[in-house]
């Protein structure tokens, strides 16, 4: 991968930014003649403030989050290229995050028996992004013996959620609300990646009130943050990620949490630490054709926020051909090894589950020593018949690889070995 401007077989090169929305151009346009950082400031100072007196609660918790939030919000104003739009929504999501932490933090002085909470087996979906992770997450969710964090309760975990009240909870209301506000400023998102206040979100997504996480590098372009952070050790991203689970069980509960979060990939020893008896579920796609879609989603998140999308080279790390190699050579390693037990791994081909999801699905629950129930069964073929029925189960067309392109021919020859262990077919 190169530094600097993109090779010409860059796949980030061929990615095009769709039309904006009129009224998102002409806000942007106004936008660049005013002072921009004085009306919408992402000043430690600023946002802190206004996250207190939103709140009426003053104590942000530990100390160790606010070096990891100066690093994040000074990249936001060096490296994002932020719009006017971009920084009036990022103003807007910083604070949810920031006082998302001063109430869990209160949470946790109101009632210290909430750390005693016990989190048992979680499930993990990892692999790359755009394999089939996110249908997967909620396909497998429509099983009652789990339990998956759902986009409201990662925004606003205070007050803990209720059983009585969890479909019913005026939150969802509100994450929609915030959803729709995205789908407005880009419409072609709706066709890319299932969101809804109600649906399950990726770990990265109720943890950004530790403001120590890779999701910062999938929603901003700001590299420096994202070398540093791929440097550090990962426990405080962990510690934090325990905390709000047990904080969202407290008042309900299930068998499992299942979790999906392809980043954690590289991290799988530290994930194992904090959670021993974790399961995990391996999706596998043609990485050639998931690096494919990767660049296109990811264009697509920069582009809510700048009009400056893959101007640097920002987000190389996650289409690298190299750096993809090295994290299944480490998957694998990890497997040999023991460090992922027998029983505590399972794999699922993105092609059958396309195919014919439920023999997939029922493999996945032998293999990691799940309880089967023929009526989970029956709900998730249920949910799979009705989301391909709406408009979800619509493709998001975007720019694809040639098998002839030199460069793919390249990239084939380096995952051979990864392909070949675990039977992933060329998709293109």
């Amino acid at each position: 991968m190169s530094t600097g401007p993109h090779a010409e077989d860059d796949r980030r090169t061929l990615w095009q930014m769709p039309p904006r929305p009129p009224w998102l151009a002409q806000v942007n346009a106004l936008g660049v003649t005013m002072d921009m950082a004085g009306v919408v400031p992402l000043d430690e100072h600023s946002l802190l403030d206004a996250a207190r007196r939103n709140t009426g609660l003053d104590d942000f918790g530990d100390s160790e989050w606010l070096p990891h939030f100066r690093r994040l919000i000074r990249a936001m104003e060096e490296e994002a290229r932020l719009n006017f739009f971009g920084r009036i929504l990022t103003r807007s999501d910083l604070l949810v995050y920031l006082e998302a932490r001063l109430n869990i933090t209160e949470a946790y002085k109101r009632h210290p028996e909430i750390d005693a909470q016990q989190i048992s087996a979680p499930v993990f979906i990892l692999g790359f992004g755009r394999s089939g992770t996110t249908i997967l997450h909620e396909t497998l969710s429509q099983d009652p013996q789990f339990r998956s964090v759902r986009m409201w309760e990662a925004l606003w975990p205070w007050p803990a959620p209720e059983e009585a009240t969890y479909e019913t909870d005026p939150r969802i209301a509100r994450a929609q609300a915030r959803i729709d506000v995205v789908n407005a400023v880009s419409p072609e998102w709706a066709n890319m990646h299932a969101q809804g206040g109600a649906l399950p979100v990726e770990d990265i997504e109720f943890t950004y009130s530790a403001f120590f996480s890779e999701v910062w590098g999938c929603g901003f372009q700001v590299g420096s943050y994202d070398r540093w952070f791929a440097a550090q050790d990962p426990a405080y991203h962990f510690w934090w990620h325990t905390r709000i689970l047990k904080l969202l069980q407290w008042k309900y509960r299930k068998p499992h949490w299942l979790l999906k979060n392809p980043t954690h990939m590289p991290r799988i020893p530290q994930l194992l630490k904090a959670y021993p008896d974790a399961k995990i579920i391996f999706p596998h796609r043609d990485p050639v054709a998931s690096a494919d879609s990767v660049v296109n989603v990811e264009g697509t998140i920069f582009s809510w926020r700048t009009d400056h999308v893959y101007a640097g080279d920002e987000f190389a790390e996650w289409i690298d051909v190299d750096t993809r190699v090295r994290k299944w050579d480490d998957v694998m390693r990890w497997i040999d090894e023991g460090t992922l037990r027998e029983g505590q791994h399972a794999h699922i081909l993105y092609a059958d589950f396309m195919h014919d999801p439920m023999p997939a699905i029922r493999a996945l629950y032998r293999d990691l020593g799940l309880a089967q129930d023929a009526s989970a069964f029956a709900r998730m073929q249920t949910f799979l018949e009705e989301r391909n029925r709406g408009t979800l189960g619509r493709t998001a067309s975007y720019r694809k690889s040639a098998s002839s392109d030199p460069r793919v021919v390249a990239e084939r020859e380096k995952y051979r070995r990864y392909q070949s262990r675990f039977g992933v077919p060329d998709e293109i």
